[in-house]
């Protein structure tokens, strides 16, 4: 799954997030990095939790780290929120969530145990889980899940920042500020 999964094209963008290209997730992946587009999901039940999961230990970036609901890439041309909304489904089972994009963050960050790169330009989607909603990880994607507070988790990603992936903290900076614009 992994090595089919590196296969796969992403598309690559410029600063401003036009697109430029194309390239296997490997070879964007593979240092110095090559900018492209990605998405980070979060997802958010009725009392405001976050729901995190943690890598599974096959993944070539950042294996057994937190991160948020789930994470990937649109193959080019694909729209970012069908996109996640199909990763929603492949990586934690949940389905049927409605994802508001509501900003981009652009990093670029080492795996120094890999020697892989994340370079991204990272648009963010939140969703509503339903109260009922059932979590299904794919074991081969992720090693766990739980649900977190936001403070929690913002006080954690100060004091454990190693256990998380290294674009938690700027995505959820990026979601946070959403929420206070709306009021």
């Amino acid at each position: 799954m992994t090595a089919a999964r590196e296969s796969l094209l992403v598309e690559l963008v410029d600063a401003a997030g036009r697109s430029v290209g194309s390239a296997t997730v490997a070879d964007a992946h593979t240092a110095p990095g090559r900018l492209h587009r990605a998405f980070s999901v979060f997802l958010v039940d009725a009392d405001g939790r976050t729901l995190l999961q943690r890598r599974a230990a096959t993944k070539t970036r950042f294996p057994l780290r937190w991160a948020n609901a789930c994470c990937g890439h649109p193959t080019p041309g694909e729209n970012v929120a069908a996109a996640a909304a199909r990763r929603l489904v492949e990586e934690i089972g949940v389905a049927a969530v409605p994802l508001d994009e509501i900003g981009v963050y652009s990093y670029r960050a080492q795996d120094a145990a890999t020697g892989r790169v994340e370079h991204e330009y990272d648009h963010v989607l939140v969703g509503r889980a339903s109260p009922n909603a059932t979590i299904q990880p794919d074991p081969a994607e992720v090693s766990d899940v739980r649900w977190i507070a936001v403070d929690d988790l913002r006080a954690d990603l100060g004091a454990a920042s190693a256990e998380y992936v290294p674009w938690l903290t700027g995505v959820l900076a990026v979601w946070l500020s959403a929420e206070r614009a709306r009021g």
